[in-house]
């Protein structure tokens, strides 16, 4: 809650989707819901978006529906552990502070005995405070660690809560939204092996903005409930329905989201995309690829006209791919300052470069220290 996109703000478009949350939670007469971690954008959430989660928490109190909610890397972690002991009287349990134990909340439903341990986002630093004895060298090694001391019922059906980054079999899993790309660590987190979790019947994870599964089809991130970035254009936002019975495995569903506002990636020439025959939903958020040869001026004012929320245009045609083809390493050797910005520009705008842009180019140079005073 909180994020914007491309400096739209989507705070209506947040309230709309949790409102089909809702709706969802209604229709299937759900006894709880897990929200794994990042509720917020940043550590210090704005008014809206707090706003937001005490609305959303009170339409699931009123419903009395229980709420497993942990902290993300975004939290903060005494923010949303505010109040915490008030709000267990209301069913909602959050637990955003790793003290040394995993905490768990004991719940039946349809005769089911569940138990859900709830794993805030936390650092190996952390966990080797409460586990001064323990070997507890990677972030891999401080999870494992938290379970080893903690005992499951394996007469219960066992529900993790966590904010992780895990890794399956086949790797790390596909990225999206504002956690950046790595082989190694996502948003600076080590990443953990999904096998962690064999003795947990179910593992809902947050952290990642795609869903999928990891390993097996019980470990899952939900992913975010709307697109953040416009890496995740192709993305099929839903939520994981988990039904719980004695005999049988859990069962998962995935229902689909529905946005007030998509996002969708337009390609081809301007004048194709703006037909009138080929406009559709105009409140959309676009991503525009352009692949007209010219440069068209103002491309962005134009598709405003039409695609009011237009985010980004960028380009696809000889130019663009002519420079994607040139080797980066040797495109500066014995070229001065002036003769590479002249090229980029011919390239880009098809003319040449005034003095006066010259000018404004080599002053933002130099104050960022590419060249020196003397060029």
């Amino acid at each position: 809650m909180g994020k914007s996109l491309c400096d739209f703000d989507l705070t209506d478009d947040q309230k709309y989707i949790l409102d089909r949350i809702l709706e969802i939670a209604d229709k299937e007469a759900v006894d709880g819901m897990l929200i794994a971690g990042d509720v917020f954008d940043k550590s210090i959430p704005s008014e809206a978006a707090t706003n937001l989660l005490d609305y959303f928490l009170n339409e699931l109190s009123k419903r009395n529906i229980k709420v497993f909610m942990v902290s993300g890397n975004h939290d903060s972690d005494d923010r949303l552990n505010y109040g915490s002991s008030l709000f267990e009287s209301n069913n909602i349990f959050i637990s955003a502070v790793f003290d040394g134990k995993l905490h768990k909340q004991s719940v039946c439903a349809a005769d089911v005995n569940i138990d859900i341990y709830m794993l805030p986002f936390v650092k190996a630093s952390q966990v080797r405070h409460y586990y001064p004895d323990e070997v507890i060298e990677s972030y891999d090694d401080a999870v494992r660690i938290i379970l080893k001391n903690t005992h499951l019922d394996k007469t219960h059906k066992n529900i993790l809560v966590a904010h992780q980054f895990v890794a399956g079999l086949d790797g790390d899993p596909v990225l999206g939204g504002s956690e950046g790309i790595g082989t190694r660590s996502v948003g600076l987190v080590e990443k953990i092996g999904y096998d962690s979790f064999g003795d947990f019947d179910y593992v809902a994870l947050g952290h990642i903005h795609s869903p999928q599964r990891i390993g097996r089809d019980t470990v899952r991130y939900s992913g975010s409930p709307l697109k953040y970035s416009l890496s995740e254009v192709d993305n099929e936002k839903s939520v994981p329905l988990i039904k719980v019975s004695e005999e049988e495995k859990i069962k998962i569903e995935l229902i689909p989201l529905k946005p007030k506002r998509d996002m969708r990636h337009l390609k081809g020439p301007m004048k194709e995309l703006l037909d009138k025959k080929n406009v559709k939903s105009p409140e959309d958020f676009i991503y525009v690829t352009l692949t007209d040869e010219d440069i068209v001026n103002d491309s962005m004012g134009i598709f405003r006209q039409t695609y009011p929320n237009t985010l980004k245009i960028d380009y696809d045609n000889s130019h663009t791919r002519e420079i994607e083809q040139v080797d980066i390493s040797k495109i500066a050797e014995n070229r001065s300052f002036t003769d590479l910005i002249g090229d980029f520009y011919r390239q880009m705008y098809g003319c040449e470069i005034s003095e006066e842009e010259l000018d404004v180019m080599r002053t933002a140079a130099r104050e960022a220290g590419v060249i020196n005073e003397a060029d």
